[in-house]
């Protein structure tokens, strides 16, 4: 009798520790995707979602830490312990953007995928509707150019803010120090032609040559790698370019709303066309430009003005970087008559032997 009590004190023993055990499993499940009720579509999926044009990268380590029980692995996540409290990391006590605590900041970055050529900007494509009201996505055209890149950079990096620059090719080979400035700040760097031609009134073939040097000649000042980002000139998008670019894997970009800063003369002017059109539409990219004065001069109060009124910046990434075409870089090299013997860095040619 003794030893039938003890077999069952141990087999109740085994069953409890097993059922303590089971409470201690995290549980791994694929991440699901429900439809809104009226599509008609299945309301989950068994399966991770597909990659999408743009997708949020994860926030900066200054920002709010994530829940520590989160899982980092993609298409998955984690359920923490019956009743156990999921353990938040403390904030970091470094500030959002050092030496200015009234910053505006980053919101969040976005990648974009470029394949198949996306279009983004309202004005004139509407597929794509990533923004949250009140975000926006601060662009420059028509850069380098000496002075006024550098303040815009300066304003940039003042509120901790990174924004995408579409240059003009022959600047980008004018100044090309003042755009390695641009990409060693961490800012996205796209193309907007050659020489700012009317692509409209090209033939195709002279077209593509004005996208192609241009992109060519971003990337030979930048030394490194751009983005797959194109902007026409005057945002005049023949079909047939549009097919083009949409081949070549690269993403073309219009606007939400154009400051029209280049009409205007003085910084209040740029700073309230820029300020009025958000009100009216509540989030968007801006078109700006990086050559103008009067631009340059207005962005660091531009800033100021859209921390107050609450807006928040996003900045856009491309997934991969752009890849030029080798007879373009031949082409861009000798009609700007560059020399093409030597592509030896800066360092490795001129070297301080005595101070």
């Amino acid at each position: 009798m003794r030893a039938v009590i003890a077999f069952a004190f141990v087999l109740l023993t085994v069953l409890v520790a097993l059922g303590l055990a089971q409470t201690n499993v995290f549980v791994v499940s694929p991440l699901r995707a429900t439809a809104p009720a009226s599509s008609g579509a299945p309301t989950a999926q068994p399966r991770a979602p597909p990659v999408a044009v743009v997708s949020t990268e994860p926030a900066a380590a200054s920002r709010t830490p994530a829940v520590a029980a989160t899982s980092t692995l993609p298409g998955a996540s984690v359920a923490p312990p019956a009743g156990a409290s999921a353990a938040v990391a403390p904030p970091s006590s470094a500030p959002a953007c050092p030496g200015n605590p009234n910053a505006l900041g980053l919101a969040r970055t976005v990648q974009v995928d470029t394949t198949g050529g996306p279009g983004f900007g309202f004005e004139h494509f509407k597929m794509h509707d990533f923004l949250k009201l009140g975000e926006v996505v601060l662009t420059f055209d028509d850069g380098p150019w000496p002075a006024n890149t550098p303040a815009v950079l300066a304003a940039l990096a003042a509120h901790c803010l990174k924004a995408t620059f579409f240059p003009i090719g022959k600047h980008a080979t004018y100044y090309p120090e003042i755009l390695k400035q641009v990409a060693a700040a961490g800012h996205t760097i796209g193309s907007h032609t050659w020489s700012h031609a009317d692509l409209s009134r090209k033939s195709l073939d002279d077209a593509k040559a004005e996208i192609e040097k241009g992109l060519s000649a971003v990337r030979w000042a930048v030394g490194g790698p751009t983005a797959p980002f194109f902007r026409f000139p005057s945002l005049k998008h023949p079909p047939e370019l549009v097919t083009y670019l949409g081949e070549r894997n690269i993403a073309i970009f219009s606007t939400d709303m154009d400051s029209f800063d280049f009409k205007m003369r003085k910084p209040e002017q740029v700073v309230n066309s820029v300020l009025e059109r958000l009100k009216k539409h509540g989030k968007g990219i801006v078109l700006m430009h990086d050559f103008q004065h009067p631009t340059a001069q207005a962005i660091a109060t531009l800033f100021d003005q859209l921390k107050l009124n609450g807006y928040k910046i996003v900045h856009m990434k491309a997934k991969a970087a752009v890849e030029s075409i080798a007879a373009y870089d031949e082409m861009m090299l000798k009609e700007q008559k560059l020399p093409t013997a030597s592509s030896r860095p800066t360092t490795d040619v001129v070297r301080t032997v005595a101070e």
